[in-house]
């Protein structure tokens, strides 16, 4: 492994692909294959956005990445 490995680096990447998520415009397609596109999106939001929000390390050869999932004080449960 690369002496000047960056970790923080991975977690501004993911920050990256979590805007261009967002920003992406939707392909001209209709119906099932629109929904599925559009359900595809918001999960890549979702697992970029979190994956952002990271505390990460690397400790001994090991990469670990730390994220709280609680809800944050004053806000309502998550309902699922």
């Amino acid at each position: 492994m690369e002496t000047d490995f960056d970790p923080q680096a991975i977690v501004e990447r993911f920050k990256s692909r979590a805007e261009a998520v967002r920003r992406r415009g939707i392909p001209p397609v209709e119906g099932a294959e629109r929904q599925r596109f559009v359900r595809q999106a918001a999960e890549d939001y979702q697992d970029f956005a979190i994956l952002a929000d990271a505390e990460v390390e690397l400790e001994q050869g090991i990469l670990t990445f730390r994220i709280d999932l609680r809800p944050k004080s004053g806000s309502a449960p998550e309902r699922r």
